[in-house]
């Protein structure tokens, strides 16, 4: 895509590049970080705000929105176009807390629909985090229908009992440089019905593995014959001047020829047993509270986690807007 701006109403600019100058990238991530010191939640989510800070240099199918008014940033906005012409596309979207309020949010969402629509897609999928009731009027107002809630669910305590690993099945941790590629390919098989997890790239897991807070004592392979036949990805958020560390269920998978045999609940058993203390084998990190995200629509995954003491703290939603022309509205 070549690079270009958008211009809606007086006086405010969006800017939509694949590739984001120094000085671009760092406006947009002040931008999240008003947000999120005032939402008291992130904006917009890991994998958008990775592609963020590496935005000087391009990703396929990733488009940067940043929106200005004279010499203020005001709002941005990322969209992902994938390369399958089955999966729509998706969007994040933000403006400043001190913006809020004035009519910046339709420049945004019109200049995503309109770069989905040059790309010659119909709809597009925004993510509204936290459920913003800002978000969910905006989306009303462009008809977009509700089509996903992803909820996040906590749990405090320590008490995780151990569950055993099914036979022939041994546990260890993630060797960086040597398991990524056989990580790789077990996460396609496991997440193959979820492409936003499934599609990862070498680069989308790099991206992590050099992130502070990656640990590999808390990323967990179960291994059958030496190869890896499932896993669980654990993260720790430090702590904040808003609150203690947490735990977090990163990501559980299992290769479809295991499922039905309680790999993947002994997994999460290991885990949690990591983040929480109470099984030296695993370590310990002695955290009381502990995350996880699971799709709404997925009652089997969630009746496990609610046996397991987690219950809803909020959700995301995610609203599915067609594209049209803009002035319309």
């Amino acid at each position: 895509m070549d690079d270009g701006t958008a211009t809606t109403g007086d006086a405010i600019t969006v800017l939509a590049s694949d590739v984001l100058r120094t000085a671009q990238r760092d406006a947009a991530l002040r931008v999240l970080a008003d947000a999120q010191a005032v939402d008291g939640r992130e904006a917009v989510s890991e994998q958008g705000r990775l592609r963020l800070r590496s935005s000087e240099t391009a990703r396929t199918g990733v488009t940067h929105f940043l929106e200005t008014t004279g010499a203020d940033s005001v709002g941005y906005g990322q969209l992902e176009i994938p390369e399958s012409g089955t999966a729509n596309p998706a969007a994040e979207l933000v403006v400043a807390p001190a913006a809020r309020g004035r009519g910046f949010g339709r420049p945004l969402v019109d200049a995503v629909l309109a770069e989905a629509g040059r790309a010659g897609r119909p709809h597009v999928d925004f993510w509204v985090h936290g459920g913003h009731p800002a978000a969910r009027h905006l989306a009303a107002r462009y008809g977009a229908e509700l089509v996903r809630e992803l909820r996040q669910m906590r749990r405090t305590g320590t008490q995780t009992e151990a569950v055993p690993l099914p036979d022939g099945v041994e546990l260890r941790t993630f060797r960086p440089g040597e398991d990524d590629a056989e990580w790789l390919r077990l996460n396609a098989l496991a997440f193959a019905h979820h492409p936003e997890q499934g599609s990862w790239t070498e680069r989308d897991l790099a991206d992590r593995l050099a992130e502070p807070w990656f640990d590999p004592a808390g990323f967990f392979l179960a291994t059958r014959d030496g190869r890896p036949v499932g896993f669980h990805w654990t993260k720790v958020h430090p702590a904040t001047a808003a609150g203690p560390a947490l735990g977090e269920v990163y990501v559980v998978g299992v290769d479809p020829a295991e499922q039905g045999g309680g790999l993947g609940r002994a997994l999460t058993a290991a885990g949690l047993r990591h983040l929480t203390g109470g099984d030296a084998a695993v370590g310990e990190r002695g955290l009381e509270t502990v995350l996880l995200y699971v799709d709404a629509d997925n009652p089997a995954a969630v009746r496990v986690y609610e046996r397991l003491g987690f219950t809803v703290h909020e959700v995301d939603l995610m609203y599915r807007a067609g594209v049209a022309d803009p002035n319309s509205r």
